[in-house]
């Protein structure tokens, strides 16, 4: 049986991440249209391109082809209220909401989406992939990336990860789910 191969890539830098904002739809920070396809030949063959629904990740995997599949289960955590408020405002206007967030998974102060909706959410998607054999690329955001790391790893350090604009990990399920640290060597080389 062949390998889901799953990919999964954070969107390029938006202005919010610059600024450590929480996040709103807002647009990659670089000129995306000049580079549309500039990464199509980064991996190969030709994966299934997937996406979530907002515009920073959209405008990213025009990076990557044109042929590209909104999915859902990809959107951004919902920060409900915070949408666009800096984490140094929060710790002055909210100090205790905050770190309540940032101590307990099950909490969602700004209205929005749990660290620990968001892990179920991720996970009931990953298990869709199980049957789905071969490559996929899916253009995300860091914290969908940092509850997939947790749903495979099967812990519970989701603060302690940082996940850079246009980084990757990958993922491989063959029975089960295991992470694939790989490595700086272009994919066509091998």
């Amino acid at each position: 049986m062949q390998a889901t191969r799953l990919t999964l890539m954070c969107h390029a830098r938006t202005v919010a991440q610059k600024l450590a904002c929480f996040p709103t739809n807002e647009p990659l920070e670089m000129d995306w249209q000049s580079a549309k396809g500039s990464r199509c030949r980064q991996f190969k063959g030709t994966p299934r391109l997937l996406c979530g629904p907002e515009r920073r990740t959209r405008q990213t995997a025009e990076l990557f082809g044109g042929d590209v599949e909104i999915v859902a289960a990809l959107a951004d955590c919902d920060f409900g209220r915070w949408k666009g408020t800096s984490i140094d405002d929060l710790q002055t206007s909210e100090p205790q909401m905050l770190q309540a967030w940032l101590n307990d998974p099950t909490s969602a102060p700004h209205g929005g989406e749990s660290v620990s909706q968001l892990g179920e959410r991720v996970a009931a998607w990953l298990s869709t992939l199980e049957a789905t054999p071969g490559h996929i690329v899916a253009i995300t955001h860091p914290f969908v990336i940092r509850a997939a790391l947790m749903q495979v790893l099967q812990g519970a350090a989701f603060n302690q990860i940082d996940v850079e604009p246009l980084s990757a990990i990958e993922l491989r399920f063959n029975g089960r789910w295991r992470l694939r640290l790989m490595g700086t060597e272009p994919e066509g080389a091998r």
